[in-house]
């Protein structure tokens, strides 16, 4: 049986994707390796910080969107850099503006640059700004069931809280967290942040996430390309894992064949 005879489409704001990873475009040495790792990631949504990446606002410079095409791939603008609400709600404006009415995004608001932790606080009142402007808002956040919560109230399409720090390759630091954000959460809920390799990613899908997003996993990979391949396959693999639903762990041995009929 094939993965999508078994499975629920993945739909953000009314699209539905084949794939369930997402992937960032920050970090890579040139926009050709960029190209190449998005590629090799069978992503379909990639998401752009618009505050360090061109795509228009700097005419006369390399424009990421002339090797990522939106015609191919859904653009996900995010607010990375942010520090503030208001700071959050007019790069999210700008996007729109620079992608001929583009309303889905990804907001982040940080608090510190040593440890790129969300602001829970200002991420909040940003959310609530955006969500009333129209924008389709996927929202980074802490692992806190309860301000996923509250966020989903608010009315954001997706929670994505981090699986460990931004750019740490830490993996999934608190899945007691994150199994009840899922377990609670009526909007999908994404991992977003930490994930090191691909076994992080295949966990986080066992856990029954939605989906995966991750930039540095691929980007500071010695070969980024392979790890995009990986990557691929690891949230497909977990994906059908979930699906399929593990054997129960056991203290003690089991024998895989019966021991009745036994050879005296």
């Amino acid at each position: 049986m094939t993965l999508a005879a078994h499975d629920q489409p993945f739909t953000l704001a009314g699209r539905t994707y084949q794939s369930r990873l997402l992937v960032g475009t920050g970090k890579y040495k040139d926009l050709e390796e960029t190209r190449q790792a998005i590629e090799a990631s069978g992503t379909e949504i990639v998401t752009v910080a618009v505050r360090r990446t061109n795509i228009g606002q700097n005419p006369g410079e390399p424009n990421l969107l002339d090797v990522i095409s939106p015609e191919r791939y859904t653009i996900l603008p995010n607010t990375a850099g942010c520090y503030t609400a208001e700071e959050a709600v007019r790069t999210c404006r700008l996007a729109r503006e620079l992608l001929d009415g583009h309303n889905l995004v990804k907001l982040e608001v940080l608090a510190d640059q040593k440890t790129l932790f969300p602001n829970v606080v200002e991420t909040l009142a940003a959310a609530e700004t955006l969500v009333k402007e129209g924008f389709d808002v996927m929202v980074y956040t802490s692992d806190d069931p309860i301000v996923a919560r509250r966020l989903a109230e608010i009315g954001c399409i997706a929670v994505m809280p981090l699986a460990g720090l931004i750019g740490s390759g830490l993996g999934i630091c608190n899945p007691y967290n994150l199994r009840i954000i899922l377990e609670e959460s009526p909007v999908p809920v994404l991992v977003d942040a930490g994930v090191g390799t691909a076994s992080d990613a295949t966990i986080a899908m066992e856990l029954g996430c939605a989906a995966v997003l991750l930039n540095s996993a691929i980007a500071h990979a010695q070969h980024p390309v392979l790890m995009a391949q990986a990557m691929k396959h690891a949230v497909e693999a977990g994906r059908l894992a979930y699906l399929a639903g593990r054997m129960p762990k056991k203290l003690y041995a089991s024998a895989s064949s019966p021991l009745e009929g036994l050879v005296r």
